[in-house]
């Protein structure tokens, strides 16, 4: 056919103007209000914001899942041209997990845990398409394959539960492509994973959309990721699209305030917490019954002006010079979008570490574990959570433990703070051996001197108490004041400490946000003016704006007090930006370990390099190295013979003798304290090449809206 008369590409989706709200017992709750987006034949969209801004409920709206209390008030979605609203409840129920599939955030939300894996794989074919039982598990033999997993024969037998969780979405992901769905919504499909664990669902996603011609909703607060698998972007605050358009465009010359905001509190590359600090967005995201008029966002806008941001609704605008780029901002082209906020930190003074303060030497912990442990007897194993473990940390520093989950990050947190005792080793806490003195016996002066933040706030306040009187409690155990008064002035010393209001000491912890309540455990943490903070994973359940508030606020307690930190994380854009030095893990061991610096530099740990590969940086002038780790880390109780990576190791061919697979490696020594555990030889490491460069052609606007890290790290790398 001509060019010229071929009929234009009709959308897949197209959202137009939606609003929907939940009736609840307090009345109308507006979740989400004048959405509108549009989704092309394989193109992939994604939605972004903090939680609360109305990103699933989109996704939910599209699928019509929103239960008996959510409602679509306003406006229209038509599927392939059809008016979804139009259609018949059997209609609806054809489209569902056929035409258009989902994928949650968590696998076994969607997964029968009382049913093999293949049979409800079958379901999919059985059920939509009326296909035999032995075509239908050719099929989603096939896409087992099609989605890298090995040995589908035996997952096919095999129940949920018997699989890891990159496995577990790995099936998710084949069950809602088996029936070729024209759209696919994926809520958050990698949080739950580990990094090297991401960027292969990251990869099969791109891979089997493009096979396909799927067309995908992204949702996620993962800019980074929108970055690497998404065409166009949208971005949510307070139930409205706040700006859209090509992810270039907005990732490089952003137009709204919030947007701005989102990537000033996100540690790219060219960050620094003392000369580039992190710059959080003020404020909280406004209850749905609480908006203010106007824009949605000006009471924590930067940008704000009386009576020309608040006197009116705020319609969806166009942004000069760019096709497709829509913000809703009154003032786009008055703002500075080069300007630092007024009032940020734009330089902080470095902190110089001091003399050591805890020391870790060859630490074991293993686990013995019968072969029926509930009912007994069978043959015992033994767990290697640590093996070998020898680090140290000094004052003021704040040293950062990486590695995937089952590396033993956490088994080496409980053993330093008591909660477990370490099978062989030494642990010096000043000058006191703590390796083999359980909490309970601990007296109050060490249990005070090294204290834990949690990963997840929710978890760590009790709910019956008010968040004063748990401080308060706090001060109690420490033996800190003598008397009531001096412990309750102490308390609102420590709220303003972390930057809360005092009044929040009469609130119950439901009346608290996630970032309200972990700058509780952050102020409980150093309740008994703690030497060493073991940080676990303490901003990975926030939102990201959040994150950086949360980030800056240990920083600068730890410059304060001259507190010892220990990082534990996965995300490493994170552990860039806030570490002096990392310690990286893997199966138990300690892989690699330097400063910052040496290690995001070559030469790399064979598992390093592939952890820095699989950082997603929501930089568009980076270019990566991608390296896609083959197979799942092997179990602890049944670790692989000779280094523990060697399993995984795409250097493996290079070690002469078999050594990789016989020999645990020595302990290489790289120069200025850089050390690896590996058997490939100077040659090799010399000749590696950054995983992370930039592109001095592609250095567009960065998060400042000036120029790209690039401009000034050119022909730097990671």
């Amino acid at each position: 056919m001509n060019e010229a008369v071929r009929p234009p590409v009709e959308p897949i989706l197209e959202i137009e103007n939606l609003s929907i709200s939940f009736f609840t017992r307090r009345g109308e709750i507006p979740a989400v209000m004048d959405f509108s987006c549009t989704v092309m034949p394989g193109e992939a969209m994604g939605i972004v914001g903090e939680s609360g801004c109305g990103k699933s409920t989109v996704s939910l709206g599209v699928m019509r899942d929103l239960s008996n209390v959510g409602k679509i008030v306003g406006g229209r979605i038509k599927f392939q041209g059809r008016d979804m609203g139009e259609m018949s409840d059997e209609e609806l129920r054809k489209i569902r997990g056929n035409k258009i599939a989902m994928i949650y955030q968590e696998p076994m939300a969607s997964l029968n845990p009382a049913m093999k894996v293949g049979k409800q794989l079958m379901e999919v074919p059985l059920i939509h398409e009326k296909v035999s039982k032995d075509e239908a598990y050719r099929r989603s033999l096939e896409m087992l394959k099609a989605v890298r997993l090995p040995d589908p024969e035996r997952v096919m037998k095999s129940y949920p539960h018997q699989l890891s969780g990159g496995q577990q979405q790995r099936i998710v992901i084949a069950m809602a492509l088996l029936s070729k769905p024209a759209l696919l919504l994926l809520d958050e499909p990698t949080t739950a994973l580990d990094v090297t664990v991401e960027a292969g669902i990251v990869d099969l996603i791109k891979g089997l959309g493009k096979e396909f011609g799927t067309s995908m909703i992204f949702v996620s607060h993962n800019l980074g990721l929108i970055l690497e698998t998404c065409d166009r972007i949208t971005v949510m605050y307070s139930g409205e699209a706040v700006e859209t358009g090509k992810v270039k465009d907005v990732f490089d010359r952003m137009r709204h305030p919030y947007t701005q905001g989102l990537f000033r509190s996100i540690p790219l590359p060219g960050a620094d917490k003392n000369s580039r600090p992190l710059i959080a967005i003020p404020g909280q995201l406004p209850l749905p019954h609480e908006r203010p008029k106007g824009c949605n966002f000006g009471p924590r806008c930067h940008h704000f002006v009386e009576g020309v941001c608040n006197a009116a609704e705020i319609p969806m605008v166009a942004v000069d010079g760019r096709e497709g780029h829509f913000s809703r901002c009154v003032r786009i082209n008055e703002i500075d979008w080069a300007a630092v906020p007024e009032g940020a930190k734009t330089d902080k003074e470095p902190v110089k570490p001091g003399a050591p303060v805890l020391k870790i030497d060859e630490l074991k912990k293993y686990y013995n574990v019968s072969a029926n442990e509930v009912f007994g007897g069978g043959e015992g194993r033994v767990v290697k959570a640590n093996e070998a473990i020898s680090f140290e940390a000094r004052e003021s520093e704040t040293v950062a433990i990486v590695g995937e989950s089952g590396c033993g990050k956490s088994t080496l947190a409980k053993v330093l703070l008591g909660l477990e005792t370490a099978s062989s080793g030494k642990i010096t806490l000043t000058n006191r051996d703590i390796q083999s003195t359980p909490v309970e016996e601990r007296d109050v002066d060490t249990v005070s001197s090294i204290q834990m933040v949690f990963q997840n706030p929710f978890d760590t306040l009790n709910p019956s108490h008010s968040v004063g009187s748990q401080i308060i409690r706090t001060l109690e155990k420490f033996k800190i004041g003598k008397n009531v008064a001096e412990r309750r002035q102490k308390m609102f010393d420590l709220l303003d400490l972390v930057k809360l209001p005092r009044a929040f000491a009469e609130r119950m912890p439901r009346q608290l946000s996630g970032g309200q309540k972990q700058r509780i455990g952050v102020a409980r943490a150093f309740a008994g003016r703690a030497r060493v903070v073991v940080a676990d994973e303490p901003v990975s359940a926030l939102d990201v704006s959040v994150q950086a508030a949360v980030t800056e606020l240990l920083m600068d307690i730890q410059r304060e007090s001259k507190t010892t930190m220990l990082f534990i994380s996965h995300d490493l854009s994170v552990v860039r930006y806030i570490a002096d030095r990392v310690v990286v893990m893997y199966l138990g061991h300690i892989v690699e370990q330097g400063t910052t610096d040496q290690i995001f530099s070559p030469p790399y740990h064979p598992y390093t390099e592939a952890l820095l590969s699989a950082i997603p940086i929501a930089d568009t002038s980076v270019v990566k190295k991608r390296i896609v780790l083959d197979g799942e880390i092997p179990s602890a109780m049944n670790p692989p013979t000779g280094c523990p990576f060697q399993t995984r190791c795409r250097y493996k061919h290079l070690v002469p003798d078999n050594l990789c697979e016989t020999k645990v490696p020595p302990l290489k020594d790289l120069g200025d304290g850089h050390k690896s555990l590996c058997w490939l030889s100077n040659e090799v490491l010399a000749k590696m090449e950054p995983v992370i460069s930039f592109d001095k052609e592609n250095s567009g606007s960065n998060a400042a809206g000036g120029t790209s890290p690039a401009a000034d790290n050119e022909g730097t790398a990671a």
